[in-house]
C-alpha cells in the first residue's frame, strides 16, 4: 500500500483501519486479521475503545510481523498529565501485546491547558524510540498553536472528524502549513454518504461505491482516511480506490458538500468526557437521522 511521509521521515500507510465502537475482543481480533489479509497494513485504537487487548491478539495472530505494521493508539481525556501519559501508554503497549508504537496520539485537547503536560510525556516516549510518530487528535488550529510554542517536538499528525459533509478548512489549512499530517475519522459520514448525488454521479462514472469515491476525494487531498468496518467485503471496497483518479472538477464537485456543521462527532471546544463510555456517546450520534 501506498504510504505517506511525516514530517520526521517515518511512512505511515496511506489507509488505515478504523476500529471505534468495536469492545468485542475476539470481533476485532478477527477484524485485524481480516483486514491485514486483505491488504491494510495499519491499524487505529485508542484506550476509549477499550478493545486494545482484541487489537493486539489481531496484531499478533495475523500472520504478517509487527515491523510491517502501523499501529495507532491514543491517550484518553483522564490521562491527561505528565505522569498519567505514561502510564497510559505502558498500558497501551501491555494491552496490545507489543513494545513499540508507530503512532501515539493525544485523543482530545480538553477545556483546559493540560495537553501540554500530556505532550511533554508523548515527547519523552519519542525520544526514548518506544513511539514512532507522536500527534494529537481533534486538534483545533487554536489548540495546535498553543501547543507549537510550547513544544520541543511538533506534532506529526492531526486526526480530525473530515468527510465531504464537513471539513474544518482552516485546521486542515494550518496543519499543512506546519507540516502536519491530516487523518480523517469518520471519512465516510459513517456510510452516510451516499446520500449525496455529486457522489453517487462520479461512483456511477467509475464503477465505484459512493464510499470509495468518498476514500478516493480524501486521498486527492492528502488526508490519511481511517474507515471503519467489520465486515471483510467493506474492508475490500475501502481499499480499492487505488485504480482511479478523481478529476479537478470531481473534487470540487465534492469539496461544495462542506456544509461546515458536524454532523458525525463532537466540538473539541466543548467536549471533555471524564468517564471511558466513548462508545455510548458515538452510539448517541449515529442513532440521530442524517441532515
Amino acid at each position: 500500500m501506498e504510504a505517506y511521509r511525516l514530517r520526521n521521515g517515518v511512512e505511515a500507510p496511506v489507509i488505515a483501519l478504523g476500529t471505534a465502537l468495536n469492545d468485542d475482543e475476539q470481533q476485532v481480533a478477527q477484524c485485524v486479521r481480516d483486514a491485514v489479509g486483505l491488504g491494510y497494513r495499519a491499524i487505529d485504537t485508542a484506550e476509549a475503545y477499550h478493545n486494545q487487548p482484541g487489537v493486539g491478539e489481531g496484531v499478533r495472530t495475523c500472520g504478517v510481523p509487527r515491523e510491517q505494521l502501523y499501529l495507532s493508539s491514543k491517550v484518553w481525556n483522564t490521562h491527561h498529565g505528565y505522569q498519567p501519559a505514561i502510564e497510559a501508554f505502558e498500558t497501551a503497549l501491555r494491552e496490545l501485546g507489543v513494545d513499540y508504537l508507530d503512532q501515539y496520539l493525544i485523543h482530545w485537547p480538553g477545556q483546559t491547558d493540560s495537553f501540554l503536560e500530556t505532550w511533554r510525556a508523548l515527547e519523552t516516549l519519542y525520544q526514548q524510540g518506544r513511539v514512532r510518530a507522536i500527534g494529537v487528535s481533534n486538534f483545533l488550529t487554536h489548540h495546535l498553536e498553543k501547543l507549537l510554542a510550547h513544544a520541543e517536538i511538533p506534532p506529526m499528525v492531526n486526526q480530525l472528524e473530515l468527510n465531504p459533509a464537513f471539513v474544518p478548512a482552516e485546521t486542515v489549512r494550518f496543519c499543512r502549513e506546519h507540516k502536519i499530517q491530516v487523518e480523517a475519522t469518520r471519512p465516510i459520514c459513517w456510510g452516510r454518504v451516499d446520500r449525496f448525488e455529486p457522489v453517487r454521479r462520479i461512483a456511477e462514472k467509475y464503477g465505484k461505491t459512493p464510499a470509495q469515491v468518498a476514500i478516493r476525494w480524501h486521498l486527492e487531498k492528502g488526508v490519511r482516511p481511517l474507515p471503519k468496518s467489520i465486515h471483510p467485503g467493506r474492508m475490500t471496497e475501502n481499499i480499492g480506490v487505488f485504480d482511479f483518479w478523481l478529476t479537478e472538477d470531481e473534487v470540487a464537485a465534492i469539496d461544495a458538500l462542506n456544509t461546515g456543521v458536524r454532523e458525525t462527532g463532537q466540538d473539541p471546544d466543548t467536549f471533555w468526557m471524564l468517564d471511558t463510555d466513548f462508545k455510548a456517546e458515538n452510539e448517541r450520534i449515529m442513532a440521530k437521522p442524517a441532515p
